[in-house]
C-alpha cells in the first residue's frame, strides 16, 4: 500500500554509510526531500518532518541508527497529530455513524467496507440510504449491502433525507443494532444546498462520529475540501479511499497535521474486505518496511476460526493436508484482502507487494484452474490425493478441460507446498523460518 513512500525512506536510508558525517546526513536529508515532494507530500509538511529528523539525528550523534530512530519518531509526531484513537463503540448502542464526502470520492462504497470490518467484529450494523440525490445510490447500496449479508434500511417513496433517517433510527432502536451507517448525499463540490442538507441530518441522527470520505487520487485538495468539511459541519476522523490507484500517497502523510483530525481508515483496494485501520506506530513500521505484524494478525485472527487453525495445523503437522483444505485457505484468503496488502505486513516482504499488486485470489488463472481441477475429482481423491494414479489424472482432465501436464504439474506444486508447511510447522521449522527471515537484506529488502 505504501510503496513510493516506503521507496522514499528507504532510499535516504542507504544514503547514510559507514563513515556517517554531516555531508552523508546533509544527502540523506536531501534525497528524503526530494522523494518526499515527488510523492505528492504538502511542501510544509515535508520541511517540518526534515528539521525533526536532522535535529534528531545529531542530537545522538549522525549514524544509520540515528537517522533511523529519528525519523520514525519524526513520522510518529507527525501522524498522531489530531488523535490517533480507534473505532470506540458507544456504550448504549446503536452506535451512529455518519458518512460524508464529495461525489465521486468512493463514499458509498467505503459505507460497504466499513460495514464488513464491524461484522467481522462481531457487531450487527445496519446501513441506512439517505443518499437520495443521485439516482443510482440506493441501487448500488442494494448490491453491496446483498453481496455483504448486511440490512439496508430504505424508504423508496421518500424523497427527503430527514425522514429517512429519523424512521432508520427508529428502527435500528427496536431491532437492537450495534451500528448504524448513514450514507448521505454528496456533490461535485461544496455548496450551501449540500451543507444545509447535511446539516439538518446530522441533528437528527445526532451522530456518535462523522467521517469524511476524501478521495486519494485528488491528492492535497482532498485535505483542503476536508478542512471544509470540518469547518462547517465538523468532522471526527477522515477515510482515504481508492489509496490503492495512481495516487502517489503523499496525501495521508499530511493530512491528520493539516486538517487536525485522525486518520482513521485506508481503502486499499476495490474488494469490501480492503479495508485497514489506520494506527500511526503501525504505519510508521510499513513506511519504513518493517511490515505490520499486528496488524496481519488481526486479520488473520479477523477470518480464521481459532479451533480450525489449530485442527489444520494437527493436519500439516501429520502431512494430510489435503485438496479441500486447499481450497478452505483460498476462501479464507480472499476475506483478508488483497495480495499486495498482505504481503506489506510482513517485515522484508515490501518489495514483494509490488510484484503481486495486480494478484487477485478470485481472477487469478491458476487458482480458477486448481478449483477447476479439484472439482472435477471425487470425494475420496480431493480427501486422499495419493489415490490419484495415472487413469484418475486423465479423468479428471477431461472433466475440467486441461491438458494431463497441468494436472500432473498443479498434483506435484500441491504436495511440495504441503511438505513445505510440514517441514515450518514444528518448533525447529520455525527457527528456520526465522533464520531464513534473517537473510532478508535491510528493510524492506529481498536476497537476490
Amino acid at each position: 500500500m505504501f510503496d513510493t513512500l516506503t521507496d522514499s525512506f528507504t532510499s535516504a536510508i542507504k544514503k547514510i554509510r559507514f563513515r556517517d558525517d554531516d555531508k552523508a546526513l546533509t544527502k540523506a536529508l536531501n534525497e528524503l526531500k526530494k522523494n518526499l515532494l515527488k510523492a505528492d507530500v504538502n511542501h510544509k509538511v515535508v520541511k517540518e518532518l526534515i528539521v525533526k529528523v536532522e535535529a534528531g539525528t545529531k542530537e545522538k550523534g549522525i549514524g544509520k541508527d540515528q537517522f533511523l530512530e529519528a525519523m520514525r519518531t519524526a513520522l510518529y509526531d507527525l501522524l498522531e497529530i489530531g488523535g490517533s484513537k480507534g473505532f470506540t463503540f458507544s456504550p448504549n448502542p446503536p452506535t451512529v455513524i455518519l458518512m460524508t464526502g464529495l461525489q465521486g470520492s468512493g463514499k458509498t462504497t467505503t459505507t460497504g467496507k466499513l460495514a464488513v470490518y464491524l461484522k467481522n467484529k462481531q457487531k450487527k450494523v445496519l446501513i441506512v440510504a439517505a443518499d437520495l440525490q443521485r439516482l443510482a445510490a440506493v441501487e448500488q447500496l442494494r448490491q453491496i449491502t446483498a453481496q455483504i449479508d448486511v440490512e439496508l434500511f430504505e424508504e423508496t417513496d421518500s424523497t427527503n433525507p430527514v425522514e429517512v433517517v429519523s424512521a432508520a433510527m427508529k428502527y435500528a432502536n427496536s431491532k437492537l443494532y450495534d451500528v448504524v451507517l448513514i450514507d448521505t448525499a454528496g456533490r461535485l463540490a461544496i455548496d450551501d444546498a449540500l451543507m444545509g442538507e447535511l446539516s439538518e441530518v446530522k441533528k437528527v441522527a445526532n451522530p456518535h462520529e462523522i467521517y469524511y470520505v476524501a478521495d486519494s487520487l485528488t491528492g492535497q485538495d482532498a485535505i483542503r475540501t476536508a478542512t471544509s468539511f470540518k469547518e462547517q459541519i465538523g468532522i471526527d476522523g477522515v477515510i482515504l479511499s481508492k489509496y490503492d490507484g495512481d495516487s502517489k500517497g503523499g496525501v495521508a502523510l499530511g493530512l491528520s497535521s493539516q486538517v487536525q483530525v485522525p486518520l482513521r481508515f485506508i481503502g486499499s483496494g476495490e474488494k469490501m474486505e480492503d479495508l485497514e485501520v489506520f494506527i500511526p506506530e503501525r504505519v510508521v513500521n510499513r513506511l519504513m518496511g518493517f511490515g505490520d505484524i499486528e496488524g496481519l494478525a488481526e486479520k488473520t485472527a479477523s477470518v480464521i476460526d481459532e479451533k480450525d487453525a489449530k485442527r489444520l495445523t494437527q493436519k500439516i503437522k501429520k502431512g494430510k493436508f489435503n485438496f479441500n483444505d486447499f481450497l478452505e485457505q483460498m476462501e479464507s484468503m480472499k476475506k483478508m484482502g488483497s495480495m499486495s496488502s498482505i504481503m506489506g505486513m510482513i517485515p522484508g516482504m515490501g518489495n514483494m507487494s509490488k510484484a503481486i499488486k495486480d494478484f487477485d485470489f478470485e481472477n487469478s488463472g491458476e487458482l480458477k484452474n486448481i478449483k477447476a481441477m479439484v472439482s472435477s475429482m471425487t470425494v475420496k481423491e480431493r480427501e486422499n490425493p495419493d489415490l490419484l494414479n495415472n487413469s484418475r489424472k486423465i479423468r479428471i482432465a477431461k472433466g475440467c478441460g486441461l491438458t494431463q501436464v497441468e494436472i500432473n504439474r498443479m498434483i506435484k506444486q500441491f504436495k511440495n507446498a504441503g511438505k513445505m508447511a510440514k517441514k515450518f510447522s514444528g518448533p525447529k521449522g520455525m527457527k528456520d523460518l526465522q533464520a531464513m527471515m534473517g537473510q532478508m537484506g535491510g528493510a524492506g529488502a529481498l536476497p537476490r
